[in-house]
């Protein structure tokens, strides 16, 4: 494999990589803002993965309250499992979970025939108490091939170990340990099949009322801003910005530039161009304009033996042009440079790091969160959708730009990551389903009719929500391609 070929490859993946990386982790931390709610709600959570759901993936079971935490090789992502996010209702339900658990472990058709219920109806039962965490499947030996119905569907189920109350693992701290049943032992319910069931829905995210099922759909969003806004005050009062500073001396040469070539280097004070004495950095950029920057030019330089003098003191007194100094502690000399076919000699202003106080690392942060407020808003005006368009990027320009920000520093790495958490957090709040604030808008809807949107209504709304964000990713796909390619 060739070197130019690694070289190109590398170039490839070290951008996928960053982004990858960058929004993962962005999201993660959305979908933790998810957890964290439901859990303080009292709401069951079966997984808290980073990465997209996958077979392969490591974790660890908490002993606390049952949710699985881990990682996934799917890094485009993350998820939290939340109980009852399917608002899919299942009539014999009630009847189904009372039977499982008097068993403990039982198989399905048995199961249909002690209830007098047709196999697809048992198996929408256990799929809808599966997802609320009151029931796992088992592997049983099916002698009977005929039997065997499905597909992949489990052939049977077991009750999950519960306390005299019914509460489980994954119900915190309310689960006596000490006077539970074992998994798959029978339990009888002290109380009515209806009641079991209204038991084991309180624990999801149905079983809640208004208040809380909205709490629990903001927080992601919440957990998103305040991330981007930790993040701008680290950034700002902790590590620094760079910023470019008004001198005639040079900062970092780019490499394999005709500045590097003619052997220029950092800390350099360039006191003339083309014989033009020059006392700042916009004097000099004025003077190599002024050249045109067709051929080359002359640079007249004094070089400091240390690079602290070339900040600390000037080469001469500017007052009696004494340069003795100058003489003792570095060395003049005149250099002739060559514009590259674009007219740049490679050579960068000098920076110093600023810290700010935190006061005002948090009014930038909040400026940015305006901004960001405001230009997601401007999406649902007609007249400003494809100006907020045109100004947005898709996966591929935020790898880019991960990688481009990784490559200039921790700073800047995560000065990006604060601002598209920000955006992150403002998109989802968007009242457009699948998205936070598309749930949020069916919650107040219902909240205020006082009757529920029929899951089909629900569906379709999601699908189209789903098609117009798959039009919008194309859109976008398509302009960064253009800009960055």
């Amino acid at each position: 494999m060739s070197l130019d070929y690694m070289d190109a490859l590398f170039g490839i993946l070290g951008p996928i990589f960053w982004g990858l990386l960058l929004l993962s982790v962005l999201v993660f931390v959305h979908e933790g803002g998810h957890f964290l709610a439901a859990r303080a709600c009292g709401v069951r959570v079966l997984e808290f993965f980073l990465g997209m759901p996958c077979r392969f993936n490591i974790h660890h079971v908490s002993k606390r309250i049952g949710t699985k935490f881990g990682v996934t090789p799917i890094l485009l992502g993350g998820y939290a499992e939340i109980c009852g996010m399917d608002p899919t209702e299942v009539p014999c339900a009630p009847q189904v979970l009372a039977c499982i658990h008097r068993h403990g472990t039982v198989e399905l058709e048995i199961v249909a025939e002690e209830l007098g219920l047709s196999l697809d109806d048992v198996q929408d039962a256990c799929s809808l108490l599966y997802g609320w965490g009151s029931i796992i499947p088992v592997e049983v030996e099916v002698e009977d091939v005929e039997k065997s119905h499905g597909g992949d569907f489990p052939q049977a189920f077991a009750a999950v170990s519960r306390d005299r109350s019914g509460n489980t693992v994954y119900d915190g701290r309310t689960f006596d340990r000490e006077h539970a049943t074992d998994e798959g032992d029978p339990w009888i319910p002290p109380m009515t099949d209806a009641e079991f069931f209204e038991l084991e829905r309180s624990h999801t995210y149905i079983g809640k009322g208004f208040w809380k099922r909205a709490f629990m759909l903001v927080a992601g969003i919440a957990v998103n801003i305040l991330t981007g806004f930790l993040l701008v005050i680290a950034v700002y009062s902790a590590l620094g910005v760079s910023t470019p500073m008004d001198l005639n001396v040079l900062g970092d040469i780019v490499v394999d530039s005709p500045a590097q070539q003619a052997g220029l280097q950092k800390g350099d004070r360039v006191i003339g161009v083309n014989g033009e004495q020059v006392a700042s950095w916009i004097e000099m950029t004025d003077a190599l304009n002024a050249t045109g920057k067709k051929d080359s030019v002359e640079l007249e330089l004094w070089r400091p033996n240390n690079q602290r003098d070339a900040f600390e003191h000037l080469p001469f007194d500017e007052n009696s042009g004494d340069d003795s100094w100058a003489r003792e502690n570095g060395s003049f000399m005149r250099v002739e440079v060559s514009f590259d076919p674009d007219g740049m000699l490679g050579i960068n202003a000098p920076v110093q790091v600023i810290r700010l106080n935190p006061l005002q690392s948090c009014q930038i942060a909040i400026d940015n969160i305006v901004t960001t407020a405001q230009s997601v808003v401007s999406l649902l005006n007609p007249r400003h959708t494809m100006e907020v368009l045109d100004n947005s990027t898709s996966v591929v320009g935020i790898s880019v730009m991960s990688a481009q920000a990784a490559a200039a520093g921790p700073a800047t790495f995560l000065n990006l990551a604060a601002l598209i958490s920000f955006s992150l957090g403002f998109m989802n709040l968007l009242p457009i389903p699948p998205l936070d604030g598309g749930k949020l808008l069916i919650e107040a809807i219902q909240a205020v009719t006082r009757r529920k949107v029929p899951v089909k209504v629900q569906t379709v709304i999601s699908m189209i929500g789903i098609g117009l964000f798959g039009l919008l990713f194309v859109y976008m796909l398509g302009s960064d391609i253009l800009r960055f390619f």
